[in-house]
């Protein structure tokens, strides 16, 4: 059993991470964190889990093999060498790790990254493209929610040479993306029978997109054009994705199914994705189609699975040596 601590347990990727875990059978939940909870017993934010303890209020990375950092940006960041002095491997929810470049974390996040020396050994947790770097690594940064589903929608067409010079990523999400700490931007009263867009000058998880693309492209990155947007759900996130056509709609979805074979949790898929069909769980569904010379690529995620904690949970089984999809066969539903 591989025993594991869960930092930042009772925000809504942590508490999607401590039920994912919970069910895995190579896991020992040893140890959950939680300033606000801190004292509190495990049961007074998992009533309906067996869990017996009580939240701490700080990690102890000595009682752990594996740390699931679910702390905001730059709060689990200055801690992460002393975890790894420690002997704990650290699987990090948060935007810390994921741009290679420290200049980008200071543009884009606006404060000096406390840890970069760390930035060239973190791996990027994006399974369908780093399965191998994510194995032998003892720091994994999984890509944020926006950034999976981009990624994932685009990197077939940008692995072939087939993406344009510029691109249109039209992205909608859920409202548990925020988080779970109330604000205005997210009350009810504001969100409710509304579609709003936001970050029009620019979205944090564009950096992530726009590394991952000119990794594929020979280190061109194309020009992406990202505009996110706030829907009234719960969870779940649409990226619809448009570049130019380069030869034949067929092709292009013939370049998908062959770059996505034996993936278990990315599918191509025949008809557009609605978010309800991943809804739960760790799959991402793609489809190709087009408008025209336009190719019109639509991918649907679960923002705190795929997009998360899910993630999080199947980069794990890679560096610990599990069947990638421990833990996160769900069951079946509809609707």
């Amino acid at each position: 059993m591989v025993k594991a601590a869960v930092a930042g347990a009772t925000g809504y990727a942590g508490m999607t991470l401590v039920h994912l875990l919970s069910r895995h059978p190579g896991v020992e939940l040893v140890q959950l964190t939680s300033r606000s909870y801190a004292g509190r017993p495990y049961a007074s934010a998992f009533p309906l889990l067996d869990l017996e303890g009580t939240f701490s209020e700080e990690p102890d990375p000595d009682l752990v093999d594996v740390l699931f950092s679910c702390l905001p940006h730059n709060a689990g960041a200055g801690r992460a060498a002393a975890w790894l002095a420690a002997g704990a491997r650290i699987v990090d929810m948060s935007a810390d790790f994921r741009l290679n470049n420290p200049e980008l974390y200071v543009t884009w996040y606006r404060q000096e990254h406390p840890a970069p020396h760390l930035l060239a050994e973190a791996a990027f947790g994006l399974p369908e493209l780093h399965a191998g770097e994510i194995k032998d690594a003892r720091l994994v940064a999984v890509p944020g929610c926006y950034s999976t589903a981009a990624i994932l929608a685009l990197a077939p067409a940008a692995s072939a040479g087939l993406l344009g010079p510029d691109v249109v990523v039209d992205g909608k999400s859920g409202v548990s993306g925020a988080g779970r700490s109330p604000g205005l931007g997210t009350h009810f009263s504001e969100v409710d029978e509304s579609v709003n867009a936001y970050a029009l000058a620019g979205h944090r998880h564009l950096p992530e997109l726009q590394q991952e693309l000119a990794a594929l492209n020979g280190g061109d990155p194309p020009r992406v054009t990202f505009v996110p947007h706030l829907v009234p759900m719960v969870r779940g996130i649409l990226q619809t994705c448009y570049f130019d056509l380069t030869g034949s709609l067929a092709d292009l979805q013939e370049v998908y199914r062959e770059f996505y074979a034996g993936q278990p949790f990315t599918r191509v898929l025949d008809q557009p994705p609605a978010t309800k069909l991943v809804s739960h769980t760790n799959y991402c569904c793609v489809n190709v189609s087009a408008q025209g010379q336009k190719a019109v690529v639509t991918c649907a995620i679960d923002n705190l699975v795929k997009g998360a904690s899910g993630q999080g949970v199947e980069c794990f089984n890679l560096a610990f040596g599990f069947d990638r999809t421990e833990g996160l066969r769900p069951p079946l539903q509809w609707p």
